[in-house]
This record gives C-alpha cells, sequence and structure tokens, in this order.
C-alpha cells in the first residue's frame, strides 16, 4: 500500500468513507474495501456544530490506526481545527483535510499542519466558490469539493459542482504541484465519471461502496473505471 505523498493526482483513487460502514465491526469492514481495491480511508469527523450531525473523533482514528496500511483521509468538519490538528496527526492521520468557512484561520491551520509532518488538504462546500483557494491552492497536497451539503451521508449527487472542479483542476494545473482534487457526495458508478470528467481523481463513496448490493469489490473496479 502507497503513503499518501506516493499518490499520483494522475491516478483514480478510491477513498471509501467508514461513515457509511458497520462501526461494530471496523476492522474487518476496512480489510474488506483495500481487498476490494481502495486506495485510502475516509474518515469522517463532525462536532454537531460545523455540520448537523456527530460521528467520530481522536480515539477512533488512533484505533484505526493499527490495522491498516491505507493512509487514513481524516476530513474535519468542525468548527475550530486548528485547535485539534495535532491530535488527528498524532492519531495517526496522513493527510488532515478542512474547511475554508472554518472559524480557524486557515493560514495558521496549513501551517500547524504541516508542521506536524502530515499532509493537508481544503475543502469546500456546495454555495463556497472555488477563487476562495486561490491564496491557499500552491500549499496543498488535495482540494476537497463537496458535492453534498455536508454532515449526513446517502444524499444526491450535485451536479452543478462540475464546473467548480473544472476550474480548481486549472488552478491546480497552473501550480504545477501534485495536489489532488477528491469529491464527496453522491458519488457512485452513475456519477463517477462526470467527476472524473470533470478533473476530480480521489472519489470517496460510502453507501456506494460499503453498502453495494453488487458487492464492495464490484462497486469499487466500476468507479475507478
Amino acid at each position: 500500500m502507497k503513503k499518501f505523498n506516493e499518490l499520483k493526482n494522475s491516478e483514480i483513487l478510491m477513498s471509501p468513507s467508514i461513515l457509511a460502514a458497520d462501526f461494530a465491526n471496523l476492522e474487518p469492514e476496512i480489510k474488506r474495501a483495500t481487498d476490494s481495491g481502495a486506495d485510502i480511508i475516509h474518515v469522517d469527523v463532525m462536532d454537531g456544530h460545523f455540520v448537523p450531525n456527530i460521528s467520530i473523533g481522536v480515539p477512533v482514528v488512533k484505533s484505526l490506526r493499527p490495522i491498516t496500511e491505507a493512509p487514513l483521509d481524516v476530513h474535519l468538519m468542525i468548527t475550530d481545527p486548528l485547535k485539534y490538528a495535532e491530535a488527528f496527526v498524532k492519531a495517526g492521520a496522513d493527510i488532515i483535510v478542512f474547511h475554508e468557512e472554518c472559524d480557524s484561520d486557515c493560514q495558521e491551520t496549513i501551517d500547524k499542519i504541516r508542521s506536524l509532518g502530515c499532509a493537508v488538504g481544503m475543502s469546500v462546500k456546495p454555495k463556497t466558490p472555488a477563487s476562495v483557494l486561490k491564496p491557499y491552492i500552491d500549499q496543498l497536497d488535495m482540494v476537497l469539493v463537496m458535492t453534498v451539503e455536508p454532515g449526513f451521508g446517502g444524499q444526491s449527487f450535485m451536479e452543478d459542482q462540475l464546473p467548480k472542479i473544472r476550474e480548481i483542476r486549472e488552478m491546480i494545473k497552473a501550480t504545477g504541484r501534485n495536489t489532488h482534487i477528491e469529491v464527496d457526495g453522491g458519488i457512485a458508478p452513475g456519477t463517477a465519471q462526470l467527476v472524473k470528467d470533470a478533473g476530480a481523481n480521489v472519489l470517496v463513496a460510502g453507501t456506494a461502496a460499503f453498502r453495494a448490493p453488487e458487492g464492495m469489490d464490484v462497486a469499487i473496479t466500476e468507479m475507478k473505471k
């Protein structure tokens, strides 16, 4: 299994979200994901304030680290990521993705995560324009475009986010960096091609992966191709 900084933005990568996994059996669920072709494991952290839901925190990330070699992609949907970033890095996160819309100073948060030796990403909600990323784009290892309103799994894909993905891909090209574009929300075999054509290369799938009726291996193979 490759480390996060070894992954190329020319590769289509799957990052199944454990939000849709069986929480009573996370170790076998994550093994099922990696055996099925997952490249990364996506961990959604929600604080009940930044988004209207509460999920998991540092102890769960710490418990995941010894059971998988897959990079842990920790998505902080929380109000103050600067305050908690160090704890998540120490728990074993390979990349911390926080929201531009958070209350923390974005530059300070980037600097803090980078100083801890961790990859850093920034996410934007559907109503946030791509332009807010311009001051930071040349410092990011990944940009996460939310293609649903964050907070709950199983929502429908928002096709009006495709132009934003294209705009961000052009911004990344101008930097010359190996920056990934990740998409999260309503990703399934039917929408995967749309976001890939727009310039995304990391696909987050929760329900469509862990709960695929045809089997997770079939679903991941289909979304990758």
